[in-house]
């Protein structure tokens, strides 16, 4: 008689990483500038709201209303070759129940622009509905480099 020994198998419980919404709005004010340097139009549209209640103001442009004149504004100018490294400093986040509000710097290669990024609670996920840059004579207090990689 052949003996079967069953080795019990065991599977590794998968551990989820919960936000709070601070680090959530935050985590995709980061992800909304990463879409724009890197030119994903595609991530970028995953970032705004599902909405037509949606608007942006490029520096020098007028007002755009509706998610596709927004998405097709950032089209745009990342076709154009307009997006370079941007990276948000000094965010400054105020929350109020379902909307947020980030007030930052935009550094584009040393030229530093104010930028307000409005978002909403949509779904479970803060989703941007607008977006504002324009020149500015500030500076953020801290402008060291973040690396650009860990390695």
């Amino acid at each position: 008689m052949l003996e079967v020994l069953l080795k019990p198998t065991f599977q590794k419980k998968k551990e989820y990483v919960t936000m709070n919404d601070q680090e959530a709005i935050l985590f995709n004010n980061d992800a909304f500038y990463a879409a724009f340097s890197c030119g994903d139009i595609a991530a970028m549209s995953s970032l705004w709201a599902q909405t037509e209640d949606v608007s942006v103001i490029h520096p020098g442009w007028e007002p755009l209303f509706g998610r596709e004149a927004v998405l097709n504004s950032w089209a745009d100018i990342v076709s154009e070759g307009s997006s370079s490294s941007i990276i948000c400093r000094e965010p400054h986040l105020f929350v109020r129940n379902d909307c947020a509000t980030v007030v930052c710097f935009e550094d584009i290669n040393g030229i530093f622009l104010a930028a307000t990024n409005i978002f909403v609670k949509q779904g479970g996920s803060w989703r941007v509905i607008h977006h504002q840059a324009g020149p500015t004579s500030g500076r953020p207090l801290n402008q060291k480099e973040l690396p650009q990689s860990v390695n």
